[in-house]
């Protein structure tokens, strides 16, 4: 008797997340489908995690970041658009997936890490700002870097439940409007300062 290993078929598994994940969610996007399609969620992923790989759950990370769920990026993708004549920043959670999702559909893309967003990284002006994970709020050095009518799409912290959530820079405003509850895992580096009370 000879054994014989089974080795997953991701193909199937992105079809499976496609259909069963996105769909039913209502990211039907022709743009979102393709590049989910495209892009192995596998090779994102540790050895030990490839196999949950497309499952409706974030998947941490060895180097203590994450890859967030499908839907998030399903969905990310969809609000956003990012088009060839956008100048794209991605605030990366250790994945590197986000990037190569958006990577084909825009002109110019750059990756920071959460920490570098935060604390004012200085890399000039983008139309679109990705945030690839939960934050409490955008930091004055992160909204500086938006160009005026620019727009941010990002995971948002709010009372413990996370959202996705978009803005537009007008003027020195940029305000975070909450569209649709998912989980999502949250960036440290985004948490507002603790204050003391009595």
């Amino acid at each position: 008797m000879t054994l014989t290993s089974t080795r997953p078929d991701y193909a199937a598994a992105r079809k499976a997340m496609i259909d069963s994940q996105l769909r039913t969610s209502g990211v039907n996007e022709t743009f979102v489908l393709d590049r989910m399609k495209a892009v192995p969620r596998e090779d994102f992923v540790p050895e030990s995690a490839k196999a949950t790989a497309y499952m409706d759950r974030a998947i941490r990370l060895e180097g203590g970041g994450f890859l967030p769920a499908p839907l998030f990026h399903g969905a990310m993708l969809a609000e956003a658009r990012p088009a060839l004549d956008d100048r794209v920043l991605i605030v990366d959670a250790g994945s590197g997936y986000l990037p190569a999702l958006v990577t084909p559909l825009a002109g110019k893309v750059d990756v920071i890490t959460p920490e570098e967003a935060a604390n004012g990284d200085k890399r000039g002006k983008y139309t679109l700002i990705l945030v690839d994970g939960a934050i409490e709020h955008v930091p004055a050095a992160l909204a500086k870097m938006v160009e005026e009518g620019g727009r941010v799409v990002t995971g948002m912290v709010e009372r413990g439940v996370t959202r996705l959530a978009t803005g537009r820079k007008s003027g020195k405003a940029l305000a975070l409007l909450p569209l649709a509850e998912m989980g999502i895992p949250r960036l440290g580096a985004f948490d507002r300062p603790q204050s003391w009370s009595f």
